[in-house]
């Protein structure tokens, strides 16, 4: 879960770590609000369009398991963890 709130998040901060590095090479101070101002709500739809579009790809792309699910048990003193069936 931790994993999944990072990576979006880091989606999410990417244009606006772009930009911050475009104001830079530009030679403008990344820390002016003046800078942001504008920018703000188009940098905030990009983050979310990232976010949205992983998380759609993730659900499109990603492996479906069949079977059925069987549980972490114990045989023998051993912990034989789940799998699919």
């Amino acid at each position: 879960m931790t994993r999944a709130v990072v990576q979006s998040l880091v989606l999410f901060l990417l244009p606006f770590v772009l930009f911050g590095a475009y104001l830079v090479v530009r030679r403008r101070n990344p820390m002016l609000w003046s800078h942001w101002s504008s920018q703000s709500l188009w940098l905030t739809i990009a983050g979310l369009s990232f976010v949205v579009l992983s998380l759609v790809a993730t659900g499109l792309l990603d492996d479906r398991q069949t079977g059925a699910y069987v549980p972490t048990r114990i045989e023998n003193g051993r912990v034989v963890p789940g799998h699919f069936q």
